[in-house]
């Protein structure tokens, strides 16, 4: 492709409003596009998918107030992440403040308030939902799980995230559910064998966000 990275992940997004389902329906192709890029295509991803990319760079402060910011400084996007923080908790700020970057022409229009959420609000949801898409791609979870690999510690070893993590794209893609409020089901967690879920083909969502983008 002759566009850059930046230019290729934008392109996804329209340049219109999006409602809540379509903000996170484009972060997950995002991802898949950024790793596509970055030719990987197994866990844990390398925080080079990001620091690669050209005109990113990277500084880990510590002491700093806040997890992760992100800024154009002289020609550069500039993360800044707190260094004090756990390793697995930067990887995910790195994730979350790309996103920033990718969305930065689009901040102003793509995210009005919406479902009881401000525009900063939703900005920032989106960008936890692309962190968790990158760092744990809906089909290679979905793989692991079919082959069996359904412990939440090792799963979370596997796509070197945090193990609240793995729990959240877990929900997010349906291989767990919470259990019913008042169900006579235990407090916690239900785990739920779903074959067809795993052995579904993603391509379509990727064909219909990327017709969405067009």
């Amino acid at each position: 492709m002759n566009r850059g990275v930046l230019a290729n992940l934008r392109v996804l997004c329209p340049p219109r409003r999006l409602t809540h389902g379509e903000a996170l329906r484009v972060a997950e192709i995002q991802a898949a596009r950024l790793l596509a890029l970055s030719g990987i295509t197994e866990g844990p991803v390398p925080d080079a998918v990001i620091t690669d990319v050209p005109k990113v760079m990277v500084k880990r402060i510590s002491p700093w107030p806040v997890s992760g910011c992100t800024d154009w400084a002289k020609g550069s996007w500039v993360i800044v992440i707190n260094g004090a923080e756990p390793p697995l908790r930067q990887r995910f700020t790195l994730a979350h403040e790309f996103k920033h970057i990718i969305d930065y022409r689009f901040i102003d229009v793509a995210y009005p308030p919406s479902m009881g959420m401000s525009s900063r609000q939703r900005a920032e949801s989106t960008c936890d939902y692309f962190a968790g898409c990158l760092l744990v791609p809906r089909p290679w979870l979905k793989r692991a799980w079919g082959n069996g690999l359904q412990d939440l510690p090792k799963l979370a070893q596997h796509f070197g995230v945090s193990q609240a993590a793995i729990q959240t794209r877990l929900l997010q893609t349906g291989l767990i559910q919470r259990p019913a409020r008042c169900s006579d089901v235990g407090r916690g967690w239900r785990f739920l064998r779903l074959p067809s879920l795993v052995d579904k083909d993603t391509s379509t969502l990727l064909e219909q966000t990327d017709a969405m983008a067009l």
